[in-house]
């Protein structure tokens, strides 16, 4: 299951730094491909504001 970013998002870019299958792309918030997403929860503990959450 994919990690998903919330709208607590503050498009820091942390998490697209850290993400080691380079699934994040930025925009107003940063989105998470969960096609490419390893699942690894690398980004969320990466993330400043708690935006990154495992998806459903």
């Amino acid at each position: 299951m994919a990690y998903v970013i919330s709208d607590s998002c503050v498009a820091c870019g942390t998490c697209q730094s850290v993400c080691p299958a380079d699934a994040i792309s930025e925009g107003d918030i940063y989105k998470i491909d969960p096609d490419t997403c390893l699942d690894c929860g690398t980004c969320a503990d990466a993330c400043p504001t708690g935006a990154i959450a495992p998806g459903e």
